[in-house]
């Protein structure tokens, strides 16, 4: 019961707890941490020395002992401990209850993908309580992703939402509150890197890392269309057949051959969700847009490429990097009202 008082006296967090990376909004104040889901330690002493933008500067840079690591992997934890440090992190930035004097025991409005598992969900709220939170509720992220673009949920009517983050990507149809149909991929940002990995290995006989790969799509990534806009960035790495490193040129027309393939797959979920909608709902999403949200959203002509596949218009929501937190926020602020969307709510009342 002590720890449910804390809850109340301590400001609310909502936390996009993603694959690539984590959002935090403090209740009243917005979005006060946006840095990499990355947690880098000591094997030999397990000491975290780094988490976020500082750890992910280490990818690839540290002697055998030290580790970077993603603690997140397709959405879920994979690493209970680092995601548990992690939290711990978030939560030390916000110390101070309301009043001053009591302990921070925080309410935490966690976003999660939709489809995954009791245990998955349960080691969600584990990592949260266990790193110090009083209060825990986890919301499906694509719904967060809604709320946070202030498309109206409740009403009476079919909304079609595509949420791509780093790990997942959740295909969603929203009517009356909740989710009537759904898919959830495996592709998303980090496939896309993955994608661009294997295009330059195979093509060049180069190799580079994660973190190149990355710029490269954020530089020149593009989904393939007609009459697409040829962009060029240069990329090094290692030649795999002299061992040197070496430099080449990329474009936008390469990068789109190298996504090709999981772009396909997903714009046929996403045909493929609206062809099992309901007839009245198919009816009602006819006439609105596809919403795109996530980071993964971002990807040059992407919009186009849908609207080819499914013959509807398709629109990113404002700032689709932080709808989900945005809409975590807002449910944090007033969980009364969006009580009947909340996925999970923890039970502890020490």
């Amino acid at each position: 019961m002590f720890k449910k008082l804390l809850a109340k006296l301590s400001p609310g967090l909502g936390i996009d707890l993603g694959t690539a990376n984590s959002l935090v909004y403090l209740e009243n104040q917005g979005i006060v941490i946006n840095e990499p889901s990355v947690v880098a330690y000591n094997q030999k002493t397990n000491e975290i020395l780094a988490i976020g933008r500082e750890a992910q500067a280490m990818i690839g840079r540290t002697p055998p002992h030290i580790v970077a690591v993603q603690p997140l992997t397709n959405g879920v934890i994979s690493d209970f401990e680092l995601t548990e440090e992690m939290l711990r992190y978030f939560y030390r930035k916000f110390q101070k209850s309301k009043l001053g004097i009591l302990p921070y025991r925080p309410r935490v409005a966690i976003g999660i993908p939709c489809g995954i598992t009791e245990v998955e969900k349960k080691a969600v709220e584990d990592a949260a309580l266990n790193a110090g939170a009083g209060e825990v509720y986890l919301v499906e992220q694509a719904l967060a992703a809604a709320i946070g673009s202030h498309i109206p949920i409740f009403e009476p009517s079919g909304n079609i939402l595509v949420d791509i983050g780093g790990g997942t990507t959740d295909i969603v149809i929203i009517s009356l509150g909740g989710i009537v149909r759904y898919k959830n991929l495996k592709i998303a940002g980090q496939k896309f890197n993955e994608d661009i990995i294997k295009y330059v290995k195979d093509e060049y006989r180069l190799l580079i890392g994660e973190v190149s790969a990355e710029r490269v799509k954020l530089e020149i990534g593009s989904a393939k269309v007609n009459g697409m806009e040829k962009l060029e960035t240069i990329v090094r790495g290692r030649d795999l057949t002299t061992g040197l490193p070496k430099e080449i040129t990329l474009n936008s027309e390469e990068i789109a051959r190298a996504l090709d393939k999981s772009l396909k797959v997903l714009v046929e979920a996403i045909r493929s969700t609206i062809e099992e909608t309901p007839p009245e709902l198919v009816a009602d999403i006819s006439t609105k847009n596809i919403w795109l949200s996530g980071g993964g959203s971002l990807l040059h002509n992407l919009d186009r490429l849908i609207e080819s596949y499914c013959a509807m218009p398709v629109k990113s929501v404002d700032d689709p990097l932080t709808a989900v937190v945005r809409g975590l926020g807002i449910i944090v602020e007033d969980l009364n009202k969006y009580k009947s969307i909340l996925t999970y709510e923890s039970k502890d009342n020490e």
